[in-house]
């Protein structure tokens, strides 16, 4: 039987290609992302533990102001890393969407591609069974056709020797 050859398979082929790239770039930049809240997590956590041993343990007593102007210093370092990173995060944010975007456009023309795949598909089976029916409409008369000129058989075929298990051959 017939097989169906779609004649732009490379297209899809690449189509999909450019789809999966675009779901790696797309994952890379996520990755980044995390990277970077796991990174401002820690800060925060830092931050937390620093004020908490500040409060717990230097605000009793006497007082050291060397050690109170130094974690001063060291939380407007530790601000400056977190804006940094924020300033980071936000256009990462950017590039990520950008890449979504792109990844849904991907997906979009594969899909174009395959709707297209599918209804030639589809058109090509149903010619196939046009086909399929003309012949079998062609077989349907000419048996009519021997039937009417009184033949019982095909008169194009012919019985063989009884050995040879009882089949029909073309002469």
């Amino acid at each position: 039987m017939a097989r169906f050859v779609f004649s732009l398979d490379g297209v899809l082929r690449h189509r999909r290609h450019l789809e999966q790239e675009a779901q790696r770039d797309l994952a890379n930049l996520q990755g980044q992302m995390v990277e970077l809240q796991s990174a401002m997590a820690e800060l925060e956590k830092s931050v937390k533990a620093g004020m908490n041993d500040l409060r717990e343990n230097r605000l009793l007593g006497e007082l050291n102001i060397a050690f109170l102007t130094g974690h001063r210093r060291y939380m407007l370092v530790v601000q400056r890393q977190a804006m940094t990173l924020g300033q980071k995060m936000t256009l990462l944010q950017r590039q990520i969407e950008e890449a979504q975007k792109q990844l849904v456009a991907a997906a979009q023309q594969r899909q174009i591609m395959e709707k297209l795949r599918d209804r030639q598909k589809h058109r090509w089976m149903a010619e196939q069974d046009r086909k399929q029916l003309a012949e079998l409409d062609d077989v349907s008369m000419r048996i009519a056709a021997w039937k009417a000129l009184g033949v019982e058989q095909n008169p194009y075929r012919t019985e063989v020797d009884p050995a040879d298990n009882n089949t029909e051959r073309l002469t």
